[in-house]
């Protein structure tokens, strides 16, 4: 019977989609959990989990990713008691971080020791999320997260898996160390698996074994919220019942050589269980603990920097704004025709330069042909060869496909009071012509500003005045993201809209950490196969209402955090141009250039060079077999 024409065929990611969803409520044990598909990272929140978007027509490596994902997401809601989490987790801050990958990677090899075929699904997500390849060559420990490594080597410890070759240099650097330090505590860690509360100690132990755990000692994990409440009632009645000294009788006293092995005892884990914090007994914070705190799979500082020291006192003022919306069309258009005048004598070299990257990037694009295949489209030219050899047998063709992958650019413009003058017009023209050149070569581009609202704090300072001044408010002023262009505006569109950096009193502060963890996420949620993000700036991050009432390295601390983490853990590509200013002891790949006149070429060659590369480290091959003579 003919199908309908009317009735459209489903794409063939939906069974895969169906499927998935009784899957993780049978794996968690969870009934009522709720599966949705979308863009950005998979993430548990409650009874909801949302899975990356699987592409229309997946193949077995995309099927096994987030089959891998689905799994980790199931297992934390059937296998991870949030608390025994909370009561054992250290303070926010680098402890927190590897305390909670010790914990994924124990929540994943309970579903690995147990079903075969799970632990290929999450051996496949971890091989995909090392795919950038960073860690396989890092040779400085400052470039070797911690937190990856140890969750690596508890998985290692637990189901027998290595670690992928991705990651080699990653754990070739901190295996000697952590094996050294904590040999006797990994040991006993792989008979813990099952029994989170015991696991959790031990981890507390490793990290004061690591120096990383400087404030575990304020904590009790002990400490139960219901045993709070009676020790409350009784006037700290478990204080007389607590032993004075555990060690006085001579009995289950480690050695000394033991301890320095990593076998720490529980009285010295734990503080003094009589010395209870009186704020941390209030009826706010018990009903806190007992509701459900989400789950990411990776805590980091582009979602959560307060985890991370940097505060800001309020986002009520912020703005994200098109460029369109900060100005009329009138006074565009003006202000398109002073740029079009300054572009005609930066023309000709931006230019040149232009037409190098593009002829680089349609090089790279041309299709090519295969000869002497046993299959494919019968090769015509080749058919005189059966009238001399009519034993012979026929020649085939095969076209190669094209391996440059899509790829969108993001251009991040510093549009603080110092680019003012010639360098924000040049800035200007050179993401003009750019924009165009990687628009004819299926290259998307999405040009970004950011400056804020006015010097000196604007409106979040005058709300710290009505405040009281609150010492330590962090970021104190209000942020201004502007959007030139959208990624999939054609370039025509926006023309007017680049226009706006010529407007006088647009530039003012530059904030550059936040800025850049925006710009970044606007591109992890791009489809494309390749991102680059460009970020031009001329100075350090600085905002006189902030560092006034915060440390003088408030900002650039944060900038650096932003930095590494998207260096080191996202499959972002990340450049920096720095004008009169270096910015090589912030960024890994950048570049320095002392004028601005020199702007196109420095962007023109990073781009030329990292196409290069990608060219270069996926070489075309053969569709069909190769008849061999």
């Amino acid at each position: 019977m003919a199908t309908p024409p009317n009735k459209r065929r489903e794409a063939p990611s939906e069974p895969l989609k169906r499927v998935l969803a009784p899957a993780m409520r049978a794996i968690a044990g969870e009934a009522e959990l709720n599966v949705s598909f979308g863009p950005g990272k998979p993430e548990i929140t409650g009874h909801a989990a949302q899975l990356t978007e699987p592409p229309r027509a997946p193949s077995p490596k995309d099927i096994a990713v987030i089959r891998g994902w689905a799994d980790s997401l199931a297992l934390n809601v059937g296998c991870h008691d949030a608390k025994i989490h909370r009561r054992f987790v250290p303070p926010p801050g680098p402890g927190r971080i590897v305390f909670e990958a010790a914990e994924r990677a124990r929540v994943e090899a309970l579903g690995a020791m147990r079903m075969p075929g799970m632990a290929k699904n999450l051996t496949a997500k971890t091989e995909d999320h090392y795919a950038h390849g960073r860690f396989k060559h890092v040779k400085d420990r400052a470039e070797a997260p911690l937190d990856d490594a140890l969750g690596l080597l508890i998985r290692e410890r637990l189901t027998g898996l290595p670690p992928p070759d991705s990651c080699k240099g990653l754990i070739d650097i901190w295996r000697p160390i952590i094996e050294m330090r904590g040999a006797q505590l990994l040991k006993r860690i792989e008979a813990l698996s099952d029994n989170q509360e015991q696991f959790a100690r031990k981890i507390r132990d490793l990290l004061k074994i690591l120096h990383m755990a400087d404030d575990l000692e304020r904590e009790d994990p002990d400490r139960s919220d219901d045993e709070s409440e009676e020790n409350v009632g009784e006037g700290g009645a478990e204080e007389s019942e607590q032993p004075q000294d555990e060690g006085s009788d001579g009995q289950d006293q480690p050695q000394d050589d033991q301890k320095s092995d990593g076998d720490l005892s529980d009285t010295e884990e734990m503080t003094d269980a009589g010395e209870v914090d009186d704020n941390a007994m209030d009826d706010s914070a018990i009903e806190e603990d007992d509701a459900p705190s989400p789950w990411r799979p990776n805590t980091n500082v582009l979602d959560h920097p307060e985890a991370f020291g940097y505060k800001v006192f309020t986002r009520a003022f912020d703005e994200e704004i098109a460029a369109e919306d900060l100005s009329s069309p009138e006074e565009l258009e003006r202000l398109r025709a002073f740029l079009d005048k300054e572009l005609k004598t930066l023309s000709s070299v931006i230019a040149r330069l232009a037409n190098k990257l593009q002829r680089k990037l349609l090089a790279q694009q041309n299709r090519g042909w295969d000869f002497d295949l046993d299959e494919g489209v019968l090769d015509a030219a080749r058919l005189t060869r059966i009238i001399t050899d009519p034993m012979r047998a026929l020649s085939f063709k095969h076209e190669r496909d094209t391996d440059f992958r899509d790829t969108v650019v993001t251009l991040l413009l510093d549009n603080s009071g110092s680019m003012r003058g010639r360098p924000i017009m040049v800035a200007a023209c050179c993401a003009d012509i750019l924009a165009r050149t990687l628009e004819r070569c299926g290259v998307k581009v999405e040009i970004l500003g950011f400056t804020t609202k006015a010097w000196k704090g604007g409106q979040s300072r005058e709300e710290w005045l009505a405040a009281g001044k609150p010492t330590g408010p962090g970021r104190l002023n209000d942020l201004r993201h502007i959007i030139y262009k959208k990624a999939d505006a054609p370039m025509r569109r926006a023309k007017n809209a680049l226009a706006l950096m010529m407007r006088e009193g647009l530039l003012k502060e530059n904030i550059d950490g936040e800025a850049l963890a925006w710009a970044h996420a606007r591109l992890v949620n791009r489809p494309e196969q390749r991102r680059i993000l460009m970020m031009i700036s001329d100075g350090a991050p600085v905002d006189d209402s902030t560092l006034s009432v915060n440390s003088g390295q408030y900002l650039e601390q944060h900038l650096r955090q932003v930095i590494h983490e998207i260096e080191t853990k996202s499959p972002v590509e990340l450049i920096a141009i720095g004008i009169g200013h270096d910015v090589t002891r912030y960024y890994r790949r950048a570049v320095t250039i002392t004028d601005a006149s020199e702007l196109a070429g420095a962007i023109t060659e990073q781009l030329v060079g990292l196409f290069e590369e990608d060219h270069a480290a996926k070489p075309s091959s053969a569709a069909g077999k190769r008849r061999v003579h």
